[in-house]
């Protein structure tokens, strides 16, 4: 992507290499996740879907790099996973939305990530991303120049989220502040 992509990387001191977390990021493009490059962590479990995990030359990569099929697995399985993920010292990375947003607009937010992150009880950090739908728009088969920024938002302890509703709390919380900073992000963007 880089001849075609400039990339910009917001706030990423705020994790602590080595340390536990659960990211949580919009979804705007097939170009999202390897974007995550851009993370100062190297070691990330992502959460996905399970179509990946049906295809013969990709799905074994999957099971070794950890990936969590959060279709295909049950609670207790997911679960598991993050717990080893985390004290291997890796991170976890969900998108809430479950799929990519064609508007560019945030979409409902699914809880099984905030309920992780509460379950596990390590912290939560949001992640920004814009401009990874400029690169490839729907429709062109072409690449096109695009300006990519990834910005991460103030760590969230979840300790203080619990009860029944506590994933519901958490997560109205962490969509009301990437709404916030998206709508920052692109008016940057706009200048």
């Amino acid at each position: 992507m880089s001849p075609f992509v400039t990339f910009r990387r917001q706030q990423l001191e705020q994790i602590e290499i080595g340390r536990p977390y659960l990211f949580v990021i919009n979804h705007l493009s097939f170009f999202d996740t390897f974007c995550m490059a851009l993370l100062p962590v190297h070691d990330v479990s992502f959460a996905v879907r399970s179509w990946p995990f049906r295809m013969f030359w990709y799905s074994g990569f999957m099971r070794l790099a950890r990936y969590l099929d959060v279709e295909g697995s049950n609670w207790d399985e997911i679960l598991s996973n993050c717990q080893a993920t985390f004290a291997a010292g890796g991170t976890v990375l969900f998108f809430p939305e479950g799929h990519r947003s064609r508007d560019g607009q945030l979409q409902r937010f699914y809880s099984g990530g905030f309920k992780a992150a509460i379950s596990t009880g390590v912290p939560l950090i949001p992640l920004c991303i814009d401009g990874t739908d400029q690169l490839l728009p729907p429709g062109r088969k072409t690449l096109r120049p695009c300006r990519i920024s990834l910005q991460a938002l103030e760590p969230i302890d979840t300790g203080s989220f619990s009860g029944a509703d506590g994933h519901l709390r958490l997560r109205k919380l962490v969509k009301e502040r990437m709404t916030t900073a998206l709508a920052e992000m692109r008016g940057d963007r706009a200048q």
